[in-house]
């Protein structure tokens, strides 16, 4: 339940990047030799990946919260699994698992919960069964059964959908494979995998939208420190600018030029947000951000920013709600098959709490107007669990938000942070 706020004030540490978190873990046990991780998420995502390699029998070790110490196995040196592989969750986990878990020489399985096993997955076993995988679905879902022993081939791949979960399992899957695997994308992704696999001592080659390594290359562990997620800080970004007379300060921001979407079109919108202390941490841009209220203003959201952003719009939808006239997205499809129809829960959402929301196929438009109290569901999905307890600090009235156990999935701890910046929550 939430309540409206008075100004947020202080400093905010939001937790570790996930998906470097995801990286770091998986990276790390196929190396050669041990890897510290820093700033670990400790996610329900993140601790299924640990836990899956685990299985797979490497040693991890959690000597204390944020902090894992991979030994790493080598290449081949993973070990088959007598159980399935829980996911959990963990999109990020099962498409990528799929890649690399294609090029050992022993079968796995891989399920997931409800949410997970909704989620389509033939968008990464058709490009991995033309590397010569073979892995057998449940009419394109998990659970996903992949046979090993399998002589994978690199390919030049040329992805239908801008998916930085899809170029990092064909580039893991390359790393077994003979031959280049070149991967090409409609819009430039996240390059977290490929600046990580760089990092381990991959010779992987990429500019925004395409990226290529050769197969059979060792990994060197490496320490790597996880910088703050922007998926996580973003809700704090969205509630300082949106509340009168609010200031925060969040720590160590990961600023990857393809994660920095959700800034550049709040600034277009008006946001004051600056780049403070800034510098490099575990091979990721970093900064302070130091985000005051400001009064935003509609925008049409530039489709070459919307790859860049996909796991912020539910903080961005709020935005648009309490801008001044309307907010279009466009481009945003991939929106509908995250945890949950991100574009239909979001939107049946703002309009119980007072908002005019249009939807169309790839998109929405967002008409600014006022919230009041109501009831809505997040159906699940962490992320718009969040963005509604975003939305609650500018309401008239209580908001009750459903179902919000998944918020731990990503932002464990975000009730606390939130309470101590100022935000009004409290259990139901």
């Amino acid at each position: 339940m939430a309540t409206p706020a008075g100004p947020l004030h202080g400093t905010v540490a939001v937790p570790g990047d996930k998906s470097v978190s995801h990286r770091a873990i998986m990276l790390g046990a196929i190396a050669e030799g041990v890897t510290r991780i820093e700033g670990f998420l400790e996610g329900e995502d993140t601790r299924a990946t640990a836990a899956i390699f685990r299985r797979l029998g490497v040693q991890i070790d959690a000597p204390s919260d944020g902090v894992r110490i991979v030994h790493g196995v080598g290449l081949h040196g993973l070990q088959p699994s007598s159980e399935p592989l829980d996911c959990g969750n963990a999109g990020t986990a099962m498409r990528l698992l799929a890649g690399l878990l294609a090029g050992q020489r022993f079968d796995s399985v891989l399920v997931g919960d409800a949410s997970l096993s909704k989620r389509p997955m033939r968008r990464v076993i058709e490009p991995l069964a033309a590397m010569g995988a073979l892995i057998e679905s449940d009419g394109g879902c998990a659970p996903l059964r992949i046979r090993g022993g399998r002589a994978l081939q690199g390919i030049d791949a040329s992805l239908p959908v801008a998916s930085a979960q899809v170029k990092s399992a064909l580039l893991l899957a390359g790393l077994y494979a003979n031959g280049e695997t070149h991967v090409r994308e409609p819009h430039p992704t996240r390059d977290y995998s490929e600046r990580m696999l760089a990092a381990f001592g991959v010779p992987c080659a990429f500019v925004p939208g395409e990226a290529a390594l050769l197969g059979g290359f060792p990994l060197q562990a490496r320490d790597v420190s996880v910088p703050a997620d922007i998926s996580s800080a973003a809700f704090f970004i969205v509630a300082a600018t949106l509340v009168p007379g609010s200031e925060l300060l969040l720590r160590r921001v990961g600023m990857n030029p393809r994660r920095t979407g959700l800034l550049h079109v709040l600034r277009a919108m008006g946001a004051d947000i600056a780049e403070e202390n800034t510098g490099e941490q575990g091979g990721e841009p970093v900064a302070d951000l130091r985000v005051r209220h400001a009064p935003l203003r509609g925008i049409e959201v530039p489709v070459e920013h919307v790859a860049d952003m996909i796991d912020e719009f539910p903080a961005l939808f709020v935005a648009a709600a309490c801008a001044e006239g309307a907010t279009v997205v466009r481009g945003a499809a991939e929106l509908r098959v995250k945890e949950s129809d991100r574009i239909a829960t979001m939107a049946t959402g703002l309009r119980a709490l007072g908002i005019v929301v249009d939807e169309t196929p790839d998109g929405a438009t967002i008409h600014g107007g006022g919230f009041h109290g109501g009831i809505v569901e997040s159906h699940g999905d962490h992320r718009i669990a969040m963005a509604f307890a975003v939305a609650a600090q500018l309401a008239t009235g209580e908001v009750r938000i459903g179902d919000v156990a998944n918020v731990a999935t990503s932002f464990p701890g975000f009730d606390t942070l939130a309470r101590a910046a100022g935000f009004g929550l409290r259990a139901a």
